[in-house]
């Protein structure tokens, strides 16, 4: 079944005249994972309205250290992360349902964000969060959809009204990585197109600010 894509927005240019950034956060160990795969749906989408992505897949994430709150010096790969969701516009998070709730690979990378908590705009704060779940069965979906919202709510961020929720038990995407079904398809591109119209409201805010 061809996929069909929800319309999405064009971006507005930022302040500062650069597109916006949208960052996603997401997948597993295993390379080619189905939430990965799903994450970068999104992105394409994303970036089909004007924006400029950058991917932090699970290859990346594997590599992040267990988060330590003592004090201590970041490691290059927690630097990379948390500038890199610093100066975003917007993030996406993706994660596979385990036991009813997040990877610990995502948690970890989200309890990285603790290393912002002295800066003047710490965690997510302020920024459209769109979220996405991978699971094999829906009760799982839901719950850990519901745990991720929470986890964005706590690093104050605004999860999007629409989050998007997999079945994982059928085949999901093609050889292409393209989404077999066209309703997967337009709840990720949905969740695309409501963290850029954040996005965009804030840059067009900060534009009448300046």
């Amino acid at each position: 079944m061809a996929a069909v894509a929800a319309e999405v927005k064009t971006a507005s240019p930022r302040a500062d005249g650069r597109r916006p950034l949208i960052v996603g956060i997401g997948g597993t160990v295993r390379a080619g994972s189905s939430t990965e795969r799903a994450l970068g749906v999104a992105l394409r989408a994303a970036e089909a309205a004007g924006a400029e992505t950058r991917l932090f897949g699970g290859a990346f994430l594997a590599t992040l250290p267990i988060f330590d709150p003592r004090p201590g010096g970041p490691t290059p790969e927690q630097l990379e992360l948390t500038r890199a969701v610093a100066a975003a516009d917007g993030v996406i998070v993706a994660s596979p349902g385990y036991h009813g709730s997040i990877s610990g690979v995502i948690k970890n990378a989200l309890d990285t964000l603790e290393l912002t908590r002295t800066d003047e705009r710490p965690y997510l704060s302020g920024k459209p969060v769109g979220t996405i779940i991978t699971a094999d069965g829906w009760q799982a979906a839901g719950t850990t959809l519901m745990a991720l919202r929470a986890i964005i709510h706590a690093l104050r961020g605004w999860p999007t009204p629409f989050g998007a929720a997999l079945n994982a038990g059928g085949r999901l995407f093609d050889e292409a990585g393209e989404c077999c079904d066209a309703k997967d398809a337009w709840q990720l591109t949905t969740v695309a197109d409501q963290v850029m119209e954040f996005a965009n409201m804030r840059s067009g805010k900060a534009r009448d600010l300046a």
